[in-house]
């Protein structure tokens, strides 16, 4: 072995070993970096130097995430059983704290906010619930933002996706609902008829004031029957008017009977 080569095998080691500890720090990571399990600093994005063995670097995304909560049995203050799930939209604003603080903030961040869902649900009635999410939702978030806050997280949002009922609930509500239809629409139909009434009331004292006028309504009236060819015209008669025209047809009978 010349000279030559014996300075080539270092070289070539120490390209190998610079190309195994360059690591690559994308724009949406950053990177928590050890120096014999010490931490020392952020890297920024970019080619970064890492010694292996004496250096170490953990790259965190910090992206905004979202997370899925599974759903949740819950129950609300007036002890009605729900099932509800969620999503929480958050992203890492101190990589350092996200590493050091918890272990896999992921995953803690799905617990905290299963336990927080519960918790939020059991505070409010059915009724609230379902008219206030998004007031829940905030609070939700409020509460999951305060607790991560240590982690170095960021809750963006929390959005409740959907409320699953029991099924005998679902049908005491349809039957409620259609029940409160049919209140509404007999007081609408009872308030009609009190409206038609007054305006009858009022009209029949207009006519019985006014002298033939109840004669010019009655003519008008059929004439508006009159016009069409196929209305037939049925006139009602008292029984005392024939009563009393018959008597009247007797009595002449009698007076040419007796002349």
């Amino acid at each position: 072995m010349d000279g030559s080569e014996v300075i080539l095998i270092p070289l070539v080691l120490i390209v190998v070993l610079v190309l195994i500890s360059i690591k690559e720090v994308k724009q949406y990571q950053r990177g928590v970096k050890f120096v014999l399990g010490k931490f020392q600093k952020v890297a920024q994005p970019g080619w970064r130097l890492v010694i292996p063995v004496f250096q170490k670097l953990i790259k965190v995304d910090i992206r905004v995430k979202a997370v899925d909560v599974p759903d949740q049995e819950a129950i609300t203050e007036d002890n009605i059983s729900v099932t509800i799930n969620a999503v929480i939209y958050y992203k890492v604003k101190d990589s350092a704290k996200a590493v050091l603080e918890v272990e896999n903030f992921y995953y803690a961040i799905s617990q905290l906010a299963q336990t927080t869902m519960r918790n939020a649900v059991g505070e409010v009635s059915l009724d609230e619930l379902l008219k206030n999410r998004d007031k829940i939702a905030e609070k939700i978030k409020l509460i999951v933002d305060k607790a991560t806050d240590p982690w170095g997280i960021a809750v963006e949002s929390v959005e409740l996706k959907d409320v699953v009922l029991p099924t005998d609930l679902k049908r005491t509500m349809a039957k409620v609902a259609e029940a409160e239809r049919e209140k509404r629409a007999v007081i609408v139909k009872a308030e009609g008829e009190v409206i038609a009434s007054d305006n009858l009331a009022k009209a029949a004292g207009t006519l019985h004031q006014s002298p033939g006028a109840l004669h010019l309504r009655t003519l008008q009236s059929v004439n508006d029957l009159s016009s069409d060819q196929s209305n037939t015209t049925i006139w009602m008669i008292p029984l005392e008017v024939l009563r009393a025209v018959e008597s009247v047809t007797d009595k002449l009978s009698e007076n040419k009977q007796s002349t």
